[in-house]
């Protein structure tokens, strides 16, 4: 059952054309930055940087319209004898997947043509993108059937991408230059593990070995983990993301009064 309504999902997508759209635009973006950027490594930062910006805020905000304009296809399927748990994984992964495969197309394709030999260090940026999706569609599930009014959902969705990706990095730096003289190492790490965008731009500075680019939070990284256990750290923390966003989004849906 699973299985059919994730494909029903991703035929549903395919009419819609949009999610080819959201594929097609990675990949003119990544071709001009790869273009016009001086060599390799500013390639890769400004990608990175256009994906921690753009995944989230298309993840969630389309998640959760997608999510409020199928109440009605949703408390149809409710009448059939379908378990609410395999409606909700079916409706997840059929969103999830196939806009984490038009992210992996799309910016790997040209990245891969451009230059081969970096495979493993494109992996980890895509890696990056496709943990960042399931991440932020996980939440927009959570808030979409958390919130009945689609504009107040819609809203709150947008207010949850700005503080991780616009004012959580400011009010960490506004932290660190309060409190300069105090030991902020331990805190610095707890925050950007607790940041899903932060943990993906850490994993693949420190793959690039650049993570004083980072600022503050890549040297704490480097000199707490090093960089193989860094690695696994904001791997580890994007997991624990996916899977809480998930699980705290289906309990609401099995309780949900439709």
């Amino acid at each position: 059952m699973i299985k059919n309504i994730i494909t029903y999902q991703l035929k549903d997508l395919l009419r819609s054309k949009w999610i080819l759209f959201y594929g097609a635009f990675f990949y003119l973006i990544t071709e001009i930055l790869l273009q016009f950027s001086g060599n390799e490594s500013k390639s890769v930062i400004g990608i990175l940087n256009m994906c921690l910006i753009l995944v989230p805020v298309i993840s969630i905000i389309y998640g959760s319209i997608y999510v409020y304009n199928s109440r009605e296809f949703i408390e149809l399927m409710l009448t059939q004898p379908i378990k609410r748990f395999s409606l909700y994984v079916g409706l997840y992964f059929g969103l999830a997947i196939p806009m984490a495969l038009m992210f992996v197309l799309g910016v790997g394709i040209p990245l891969v043509i451009f230059n081969p030999s970096m495979f493993f260090l494109y992996f980890y940026l895509l890696i990056s993108g496709t943990l960042i999706t399931f991440s932020y569609i996980g939440i927009a599930f959570l808030i979409s059937f958390l919130l009945d009014d689609k504009a107040k959902g819609i809203g709150a969705c947008f207010l949850f991408w700005m503080l991780t990706a616009i004012f959580y990095d400011g009010l960490i730096m506004f932290l660190i230059w309060k409190f300069e003289e105090y030991p902020l190492e331990v805190p610095i790490i707890i925050s950007a593990i607790l940041n899903p965008i932060d943990s993906a731009r850490v994993m693949v500075m420190l793959k690039l070995d650049i993570a004083a680019l980072l600022g503050y939070t890549g040297a704490v990284f480097e000199k707490f983990f090093g960089t193989a256990m860094g690695l696994v750290i904001s791997i580890s923390s994007l997991l624990f993301y996916i899977i809480t966003s998930f699980y705290l989004g289906l309990k609401v849906f099995l309780r949900k009064d439709f």
